[in-house]
């Protein structure tokens, strides 16, 4: 089980992907997801410049000490870039592990503790019938539960809005971030109303979800959240910027509509007071940012003990490697919510081959050994890296603020 080789593989099939790839004596093969959308190369190199070459020879069964090794020996510890390349080769271990076992790594986590992994998908347009009407179109396809986002009149561009119905890309290509304005009393003045018209529409037998993008003060989330509580929310995601948790209380103090953050953050000690306080309802730390399974398996439980739910981030900048590692988790761990799923374009599928299927509003991970996907090298050489970055916004006034 020593490690032979261990290789980054960069390929864009309609968006950049970043992967590891580890090889060992015996040839086995694991996959570990590695993207960090808008700094991908960053993450690229510090696996190929300070990471492949430390894992040569080490024995890929000894996961854990690998992910201290890692962490701790760096000296520089958390952030993105670091969390991601470790979850990269964390991931990738765990692919190698169920292989050599003979069996699906959900398996090795303890086996199913449910049926299947509920997941919701991204309803969106411009106007509030369009909304409407795609939250209908998700209904029809099977889903239990739908986040809606709308056009806001008076904003020309709305983060989270997109003309492709199927398969939305946020990040777009080029050498700096599309800039748009933002106005957040606009926002509050219309939001209630788009969540009455979905309802009115189709009735209270699904799950109905809402991102705000961090883009509020907290007494303006707690407004929001008051006034979408006759709508039953499933939550009201990232509310407001996470770097000061202590606002979340104001939230918690005016409003029941459950609280879902946590996608930008990297590791446990980040969430540790929102989730021992009680502050949130949902976690949405991912494989990829988190360290990998190894680490995330712990948020997942610390948060298992004071009544928060999972609902990992599941965004397209995620890559089928990470989508078929966060559902091995999501079908194992006690206090799964649910897992965020954007489809990927056809030709990432392609590049990605994966078992994990959906049905009736659930996915469910493959059965063969491993993680149940891989990479094929050749068909991902030719789409070659494109720079490409998230949007920022700016407030009316000119000030930059989040997205």
């Amino acid at each position: 089980m020593k490690i032979a080789d261990a290789r980054v593989i960069v390929t864009c099939p309609g968006r950049n992907f970043v992967t590891l790839k580890i090889t060992t004596e015996s040839g086995l093969t694991g996959v570990g997801d590695a993207t960090l959308n808008g700094r991908e190369l960053a993450v690229a190199s510090y696996l190929t410049d300070h990471v492949c070459g430390l894992l040569i020879g080490r024995d890929a069964s000894r996961i854990n000490d690998i992910w201290q090794y890692l962490y701790k020996g760096a000296y520089w510890r958390r952030g993105p870039v670091t969390m991601s390349a470790i979850a990269a080769v964390d991931t990738a271990l765990w692919d190698i592990k169920g292989k050599a076992a003979g069996m699906p790594v959900y398996q090795l986590l303890g086996g199913k503790a449910r049926a299947g992994v509920m997941v919701y998908g991204h309803a969106n347009g411009a106007t509030v019938d369009d909304a409407v009407a795609e939250v209908g179109r998700y209904l029809d396809a099977g889903y239990k539960a739908v986040r809606v986002q709308c056009g806001v009149p008076g904003l020309e561009h709305v983060y989270g809005v997109s003309d492709d119905r199927d398969f939305y890309e946020p990040a777009t290509a080029g050498v700096a971030p599309e800039e748009a304005v933002w106005a957040s009393e606009k926002y509050l003045d219309f939001a209630p109303g788009l969540f009455a018209a979905v309802r009115e529409a189709h009735g209270f037998g699904f799950h109905l979800l809402h991102d705000a993008h961090h883009r509020l003060t907290p007494i303006e989330a707690a407004r929001l959240g008051k006034a979408a509580e006759p709508y039953r929310l499933f939550w009201l995601e990232d509310p407001i910027s996470e770097e000061l948790q202590e606002g979340f209380r104001t939230i918690r103090q005016h409003t029941t509509t459950p609280i879902a953050v946590g996608e930008v953050y990297n590791s446990i000690w980040d969430c540790q007071q929102l989730i021992t306080e009680q502050l949130i309802d949902y976690i949405r730390t991912t494989v990829v940012h988190a360290g990998g399974i190894t680490h995330l398996r712990r948020i997942f439980d610390l948060a298992a003990l004071y009544h928060v739910r999972t609902g990992s981030h599941g965004a397209t900048d995620l890559s089928p490697v990470c989508m078929a590692a966060a559902l091995h988790l999501d079908i194992s761990v006690p206090n799964f919510g649910i897992q965020e799923y954007m489809r990927h374009t056809p030709e990432t599928d392609e590049v990605f081959p994966h078992s994990y299927r959906f049905e009736d509003g659930m996915l469910l991970p493959g059965d063969e050994p491993g993680l149940g996907v891989d990479i094929d090298e050749e068909l991902a050489a030719r789409y070659p890296y494109r720079q490409a970055y998230l949007p920022v916004n700016r407030l009316e006034d000119g000030t930059v603020h989040d997205w």
